[in-house]
């Protein structure tokens, strides 16, 4: 699968995407600090799916009604690096076909698949 990988996510999460065979793409490694809709743009126009921990990209996707690739959004109590690399391969394992065109809430207590 093809990720683009948002700074507040962090480098574990795009290390992690990357040596389980993924295609990941970092904001911080390739375009650092760019703002949230370009970020969208870029993973529309690539076919990719967003992974975050910054909410706005609900607002972006629900109340703006930007068209997405998919977005995994992650509300975490906690932030470390090594929670982040948890959940991204318990939704990969979880929910991984269904990845594609949804919108993905993840918190360490449940997962939500939002279709569009």
């Amino acid at each position: 699968m093809k990720f683009v990988v948002d700074e507040s996510t962090g480098d574990s999460v795009v290390a992690e995407l990357r040596r389980l065979g993924h295609d990941a793409l970092s904001i911080q490694e390739t375009f650092p600090g760019l703002d949230d809709p370009p970020i969208l743009d870029i993973a529309v126009t690539a076919d990719r799916i967003v992974v975050t921990n910054d909410k706005d990209f609900g607002e972006l996707v629900y109340r703006s009604g930007l068209p997405h690739a998919g977005v995994i959004l992650f509300r975490l109590d906690d932030e470390s690096a090594g929670n982040r690399v948890r959940m991204m391969r318990e939704v990969l394992q979880r929910c991984g076909n269904q990845l594609k065109d949804n919108f993905i809430v993840a918190t360490e207590r449940k997962i939500r698949v939002r279709r569009p």
